[in-house]
């Protein structure tokens, strides 16, 4: 049962994770703009409360609760004994 239900989380986690990750903006500014000296704006600033630190943030918190649940199903601690 809860192996299972670990499964269906997996997958659920999963879809989200292609969903957010696909919704957020291209980083093509990286190196670029440290060496132009890419100024600091409103924008790079309150990056967090934007919606692109929201996806940010809901991406690093779905990795975490795919590799607990991964790593929970691959050591077998949802397997019938």
């Amino acid at each position: 049962m809860f192996y299972l239900i670990a499964t269906i989380i997996v997958s659920i986690v999963s879809v989200i994770m292609i969903i957010v990750v696909c919704l957020q903006e291209g980083k093509s500014a990286g190196l670029s703009s440290s060496i132009s000296g890419g100024s600091d704006t409103y924008w790079s600033r309150n990056k967090g409360r934007s919606k692109e630190g929201r996806l940010e943030k809901i991406t690093i918190i779905m990795t975490v609760i795919f590799f607990v649940v991964a790593i929970l199903l691959n050591v077998g601690l949802f397997t019938k004994l």
